[in-house]
């Protein structure tokens, strides 16, 4: 049995949670962006894989699909959040957990896996199109956008949690930054 293909393997349900998954704010724009606990598309996620992995850079770069990131897909793919106005510390702005937005940026996403030495795949992106959201292999989420890298959570439950409360995300640093 191909563990991708059942709920059991979701991050939802790997353990009985003590705390509610979500803070209050962050389950209510789940729930109205179609998010329900459960929620596992599996078929669309293969499809998305498949289309990303069809998809070559002019100098043939390649998308990476993984599981952690089809994973995402599956619970979380498709969604849209119309957020807008203050956040805890940044402006909202909406956001679109659909792979395919990151369809023509293989080379980018490539860049990104070898600084942090973990293949990366595309997520989404924030405020329609003005930044591109990446997962990694272990499941961390990233924003990139004209300003650098930003670290938006260990995984996408805390990722989804930073963009729908507007917290200030980390942003990425270089060897240079740090001298």
């Amino acid at each position: 049995m191909n563990p991708l293909t059942s709920p059991a393997a979701g991050p939802a349900s790997a353990a009985v949670r003590s705390q509610p998954r979500f803070p209050a704010d962050v389950a209510a724009a789940l729930k109205q962006a179609g998010w329900h606990p459960g929620r596992w598309e599996i078929r669309r996620a293969e499809a998305w894989a498949d289309e990303l992995l069809s998809r070559h850079s002019p100098d043939d770069v390649q998308h990476a699909v993984f599981p952690a990131a089809i994973e995402a897909w599956a619970e979380f793919g498709g969604l849209s959040f119309d957020l807008g106005g203050a956040g805890r510390q940044l402006a909202r702005t909406p956001f679109l957990l659909d792979p395919i937005c990151g369809l023509h940026l293989p080379r980018t996403l490539a860049d990104l896996s070898r600084a942090l030495d973990s293949r990366v795949a595309p997520l989404g992106e924030e405020h329609y199109g003005q930044a591109l959201l990446a997962i990694d292999e272990a499941g961390r989420v990233y924003s990139l956008d004209h300003t650098g890298e930003w670290f938006l959570g260990a995984d996408l439950d805390q990722a989804v949690t930073t963009l729908v409360l507007g917290t200030r995300p980390e942003r990425l640093r270089t060897v240079t930054d740090t001298l």
